[in-house]
């Protein structure tokens, strides 16, 4: 059963970042489109995928815990810093990351990925290149990339 776990765990792993790189896709694609509706069609992927990340999300945070408590492994320290790391990730893709990305929604016209619905204002030409330039995917892959290597090696390795 553990090892169902485990593959459960790898499972919700491949569809996060499946589904996750349309999103990162999006950002750099975003970092230089200026047309407004190629903006909202390439926002649109990233909201459509959403589902399928966060449900993936969720499944490998349920196997990952219950394959921690199978495994006995919360009296250790690897799997505390894993989660850590997982929370931190996802806060820190948010702040940076999902906050830029729902102005731009808003200022194409689009509801937000949290149901806001959009402003009857569209942003001017000026504005929205402005607020576009805002945009750092290269971060942003640096802390998602570098986290999950950290979190798999963590796993792997198992070092405390």
């Amino acid at each position: 059963m553990y090892q169902a776990l485990v593959f459960l765990h790898v499972i919700g792993i491949f569809g996060f970042l499946m589904a996750h790189g349309v999103s990162a896709g999006v950002f750099f694609a975003l970092q230089r489109e200026r047309n407004v509706d190629r903006i909202r069609l390439l926002l649109q992927m990233s909201t459509g995928v959403a589902r399928a990340m966060l449900g993936s999300l969720l499944l490998l945070l349920v196997s990952g815990i219950v394959a921690g408590f199978m495994g006995k492994w919360w009296s250790h320290g690897w799997i505390w810093l894993s989660l850590g790391l997982l929370v931190a990730i996802y806060l820190a893709m948010g702040v940076l990351g999902s906050r830029v990305l729902n102005e731009v929604r808003q200022g194409v016209g689009l509801p937000t990925s949290y149901g806001r619905q959009p402003d009857p204002e569209m942003l001017s030409p000026e504005a929205l290149d402005a607020l576009l330039s805002r945009i750092r995917p290269t971060r942003l892959t640096a802390i998602g990339f570098g986290g999950l290597v950290l979190i798999a090696w963590l796993m792997m390795f198992k070092p405390f």
